[in-house]
């Protein structure tokens, strides 16, 4: 007499892991290493990233004056901010488009155009060069105080009045950096001067790792000039610093705000002439205490900044 021993189904069958699958102490051996390595990163970028972000969007819908606990209010900030602020309609918004669209595009291309020149150079000449242009970048409000302010001083003794007063051009000093006709216009010519920073070095090295084979087999296929050289070859090889130095540029273009302060002396600048929105923020923020309102404000540049960021990122980070 066979006994049959009869097979458990399948369903019964103690359960296994899966082909393929690590146990989980060999992925934390070799994985867990790395996630400690970004956890510190993380970490600072919730606490100094997500989570102020996150309070200024909360914040934007309460009257809050920094003594009484916030009071929600609705959409009321942002209504008011697009129906009834006067200064930042008039002013403040049209200065800041004008002062995005000279300053961005115009710095981005500038230094598109001395990273490439620089390329051209030996090694040597090339660095010396390179930490010139960039340095203004690193010493930008020490540089404003000392340099600038001087060379545009109102009185006798500023160098550009005078310079002029030497040549008998103006019959009495300028007030430069009070007048509302020149105030903007420099603010524009130091930024510029002041843009070349990571965006401009980044660009550089782009553009000298690019495989110099590229451009032989470009004369091959008809490339003639140095300009087709560019919109053909050197762009496309170096798309993400492109790109880099465009994100780069638009943060930076639209976060400026110390500049007009510092070189007039106060907030709001001389007839609202360079007031941008990181002004109108502090004014409100930090000299009026209306802290609800100025959130608001800073959600619509933050809006600003994402949806131009976006606009750089379609350009510049299209698949080939």
């Amino acid at each position: 007499m066979t006994t049959q021993t009869r097979e458990r189904p399948a369903f019964a069958q103690p359960s296994a892991a899966l082909p393929g699958a690590p146990p989980l102490g060999g992925w934390a051996a070799r994985e867990g290493s790395a996630y400690a390595f970004l956890s510190l990163y993380a970490l600072a970028f919730i606490v100094f990233i997500v989570l102020p972000v996150l309070a200024a969007f909360g914040l934007s819908f309460t009257f809050f004056d920094t003594i009484q606990p916030p009071t929600f209010t609705g959409l009321k900030n942002y209504i008011v901010l697009l129906t009834q602020d006067d200064i930042f309609m008039r002013y403040v918004l049209p200065n800041t488009v004008q002062f995005a669209v000279l300053v961005g595009p115009g710095g981005y291309a500038l230094a598109f155009m001395l990273a490439w020149t620089l390329a051209q150079l030996p090694k040597l000449p090339r660095t010396i060069l390179a930490l010139i242009l960039y340095s203004p970048s690193m010493t930008t409000g020490v540089a404003m105080t000392v340099v600038w302010k001087t060379i545009f001083s109102g009185d006798q003794n500023g160098y550009l009045n005078s310079f002029l007063l030497g040549l008998n051009l103006i019959q009495e000093p300028v007030q430069w950096l009070q007048s509302p006709q020149y105030l903007m216009t420099i603010m524009i010519l130091v930024t510029l001067w002041s843009s070349m920073g990571v965006g401009f070095l980044a660009m550089l090295a782009g553009i000298l790792e690019i495989n110099p084979e590229l451009y032989e087999a470009g004369s091959l296929d008809g490339i003639s000039n140095r300009f087709q050289e560019i919109v053909h070859i050197t762009i496309p090889s170096m798309r993400p610093q492109m790109l880099f130095g465009a994100v780069m540029a638009i943060v930076g273009t639209f976060q400026a705000g110390a500049i007009g302060v510092t070189l007039s002396g106060g907030n709001p600048t001389p007839q609202y002439a360079g007031q941008l929105i990181v002004n109108h923020i502090e004014d409100f923020g930090f000299l009026r205490y209306e802290m609800g309102y100025a959130a608001a404000v800073s959600v619509v540049l933050l809006l600003m900044v994402l949806f131009f960021s976006r606009l750089a990122n379609r350009l510049f980070a299209g698949e080939d």
